[in-house]
């Protein structure tokens, strides 16, 4: 098949014709492709500016996902330390509560002790028995506000009670003390009471005197008792007495056992309620083997029969 065609004549500038053979079909398709060139070219540029913006789109994107990551990160770890310091002062404050209850354990127990309770009805080292029967429509989860609460709850209880066993115990040495240093009990295991307080005929001079303590009888060597806590303010000779100690027991008390045979403690030692402090004698002006004794309180001799048994 033929295809038209067409001849153009053209001029140079020096006169010379030339002819150039032009075809309408192959022309056509030249601008044809021309056209999808520039076509292709305007989509293409299209195209990647439209890919940049996107890109540059999700860059952006993720500098702020970034940028939050970092912030979350760092409220992350603001969290953790403030989660931290609060579990140490919790565990601050549960090591000072057991520090507590060890004090209270420690001062129940001397309590029980000097009380002269059954020690296995206060046993401090076993929980308190309890019970009941379980509801579990009752049953709730404990939050940290409650659990903070009941520990403060729990916190104030125990200090209220270490303050007050604090001032039992107090309470109970101070009368415990007070027991020890009053006169009581028995100057010896084994006498007779051979004169007592008050007036009686003398025995060297046949008249009527004031007898100012007691005399208890026994064998010669027998040993004396302290009556109370206290300490020898005078261990040697005096005056009717032979050898004579004199203890000081505090609150206006003092004591004194004439005609010893023989001292077992001195001037300045501190003796116990119980405790032998001399041997039964017959020294200074005496009939025979026996102790005489005094209780003064506040510098008057008193009947001692008040407070002894012997």
């Amino acid at each position: 098949m033929n295809q038209a065609s067409n001849t153009l004549l053209l001029a140079s500038r020096y006169g010379e014709i030339r002819s150039v053979a032009f075809n309408p079909l192959h022309a056509s398709l030249l601008v044809v492709a021309a056209v999808i060139v520039i076509a292709g070219s305007i989509l293409f540029s299209g195209f990647r500016a439209g890919i940049n913006t996107e890109a540059r789109q999700q860059l952006l994107e993720v500098a702020v996902l970034r940028s939050l990551t970092e912030q979350q990160q760092t409220e992350i770890v603001r969290i953790h330390k403030q989660a931290q310091d609060n579990l140490d002062a919790l565990a601050l404050r549960l090591g000072r509560m057991q520090a507590q209850m060890l004090r209270l354990d420690t001062l129940g127990e001397r309590l029980v002790e000097q009380a002269d309770f059954d020690a296995t009805e206060f046993d401090f080292n076993m929980p308190p028995p309890v019970g009941g029967p379980h509801n579990a429509a009752n049953v709730s989860s404990i939050t940290v506000p409650d659990f903070l609460g009941m520990l403060d709850a729990l916190n104030m209880r125990t200090a209220d009670r270490e303050t007050k066993l604090q001032a039992l115990e107090q309470l109970m040495m101070s009368r415990s003390l007070h027991a020890r240093t009053l006169p009581s009990g028995r100057a010896v295991e084994h006498g007779v009471l051979s004169s007592k307080y008050g007036k009686r005929i003398d025995p060297f001079t046949g008249k009527q005197e004031h007898h100012k303590g007691i005399d208890i009888a026994g064998k010669e060597g027998t040993s004396i008792l302290a009556v109370a806590d206290g300490v020898v303010t005078w261990a040697g000779d005096r005056s009717g007495y032979g050898q004579l100690l004199e203890i000081s027991h505090g609150n206006g008390y003092i004591t004194r056992y004439g005609h010893t045979r023989q001292q077992l403690v001195k001037t300045g030692d501190t003796v116990s309620k119980g405790e032998a402090i001399a041997l039964m004698g017959s020294s200074g002006r005496s009939t025979g083997p026996h102790v005489h004794l005094e209780v003064i309180h506040n510098g008057s001799q008193v009947n001692p029969v008040k407070y002894l048994n012997d």
